[in-house]
């Protein structure tokens, strides 16, 4: 097997003919994130490597995989048509978690072979362009938080996901006794990362019962959102080997902490790290882009949340002394702040934490690219440094407080027409107002039990 898990068509070749290898997946993440595509046999993918082609309703289906209309992409009137899948050979790699199995993502084209423009991989490549020719390049690293529960997915979707068996019992915030417990799950997580060709810093426990964390290395920013999809992958079938239920949603448990999705980023040309420089801002040794990119993304965070919040449980999490930022402000080293700045010289970054775990990585880096490239077009300046409790500073702008509001400012959003098109804003308008009208539908629990007998 190649070392590290990437692997290029002559060395697939190679592990066919040793039939270590039959299966090679076409993968793709759509709007929410999620990793689709065909299992192809691998003789037959590398008699012509060139992909395979798909269902384009795939770019329109809601989380039950349910037809939903009003799109101008696809709909019945047009005949819900193919897209073809491009396989990105630098992606190539072999799972180590599942049996003979290399994957393979792919980018979605039209019959025309250009790019599906509402596609996840679509929409981040062109921010990463746009950037390029400015001449940046852009490093992402994803801290991503989850909750390991002693119980198969189907035992769990049975019971409806309620009464479910944490895998720890107390919190086990950096404890290393308790997060023991668990390296059945988390050992396994981290070997596979590392053998598939993703490289891992480390799990650790959370500040919730049966919460961890991992952490897997920076990379360029396409690159990592690609890790970051299938980091999530791996964690649930290495969890669903274990016989135990791995999730990434934002707010899991109504009473702990919710999980987030740490944003890291920084921003290089000629292989210096441009956010680095001679301006001392808060102690920070910094350049105009350090302002410039962290002013722009500030500024149209509001206007973007439904990149960084794509869920109606994603507003969930943001409440006081959550760990979970309810405004937008920053600060050196400061964990209130939506906005942490960490590192130093070649190191430093952009921590940003308000996406939660269930986070469409191409998305949420597509809007931070966006949004910083704006700040430096415009020499946006960010707002006053923040000291002390976020939470309590009564001069921090707040966050949406849900998907409808987040999705109103998007629709609205000047920056996201410019920086996506007006196609893309308007597709992906129509898809959160979707989930959100699904949401308002529903009837909950939480309203049979506070209801049904005493209303």
């Amino acid at each position: 097997m190649p070392s590290g898990g990437r692997c290029t068509l002559d060395q697939l070749a190679a592990l066919v003919a040793a039939d270590e290898v039959d299966t090679v997946l076409c993968a793709f993440p759509d709007l929410y994130g999620r990793l689709m595509g065909k299992r192809l046999d691998a003789e037959f993918f590398l008699s012509d490597p060139s992909g395979t082609h798909v269902c384009d309703y795939l770019f329109t289906v809601d989380m039950e995989m349910e037809v939903v209309d009003g799109y101008d992409f696809a709909n019945w009137a047009g005949g819900y048509g193919d897209v073809h899948l491009a396989p990105d050979l630098d992606t190539l790699r072999v799972l180590s978690w599942q049996d003979r199995t290399a994957m393979v993502l792919c980018d979605a084209q039209g019959r025309d072979h250009q790019p599906v423009r509402v596609s996840p991989r679509a929409i981040l490549r062109a921010q990463i362009e746009a950037l390029g020719d400015h001449g940046y390049r852009v490093l992402g690293a994803s801290e991503l938080e989850y909750f390991l529960f002693r119980d198969t997915y189907r035992a769990a979707a049975d019971r409806r996901y309620r009464d479910l068996s944490p895998a720890g019992w107390y919190v086990e915030d950096y404890h290393l006794l308790q997060g023991t417990w668990t390296e059945d799950v988390n050992g396994a997580y981290r070997r596979h990362l590392r053998a598939s060709g993703i490289p891992v810093e480390s799990t650790k426990g959370e500040a919730a019962v049966g919460q961890h964390e991992v952490n897997i290395a920076y990379a360029p920013v396409l690159e990592m959102a690609d890790r970051h999809v299938l980091t999530k992958q791996c964690g649930k079938e290495v969890a669903a080997a274990a016989g135990a239920a791995l999730t990434f949603m934002a707010k899991p448990v109504a009473d702990a902490p919710g999980s987030s999705c740490h944003l890291h980023v920084s921003l290089w040309r000629d292989e210096h790290n441009a956010f680095a420089g001679e301006h001392q801002v808060a102690g920070i040794a910094c350049s105009d882009e350090f302002r410039w990119f962290l002013g722009g993304w500030m500024a149209h965070t509001p206007e973007l949340m439904v990149c960084l919040a794509p869920t109606v449980n994603s507003y969930k999490r943001y409440q006081q002394q959550s760990w979970a930022p309810t405004g937008i402000a920053w600060s050196p080293d400061n964990r209130t702040a939506g906005f942490r700045i960490v590192g130093e010289g070649p190191s430093l970054r952009i921590e940003c934490r308000l996406p939660g775990a269930d986070v469409n990585p191409y998305l949420a880096y597509a809007a931070v690219l966006a949004a910083g490239r704006a700040g430096i077009e415009q020499r946006i300046e960010p707002p006053p440094v923040l000291a002390g409790d976020a939470y309590t500073a009564l001069d921090v702008p707040p966050v949406p407080t849900t998907l409808g509001e987040a999705t109103t400012a998007f629709a609205a959003s000047d920056l996201a027409c410019r920086a996506f098109g007006d196609d893309v804003v308007d597709h992906y308008t129509h898809f959160f107002a979707t989930e959100d009208a699904a949401w308002r539908r529903a009837v909950t629990d939480w309203e049979r039990v506070r209801y049904f007998e005493r209303i």
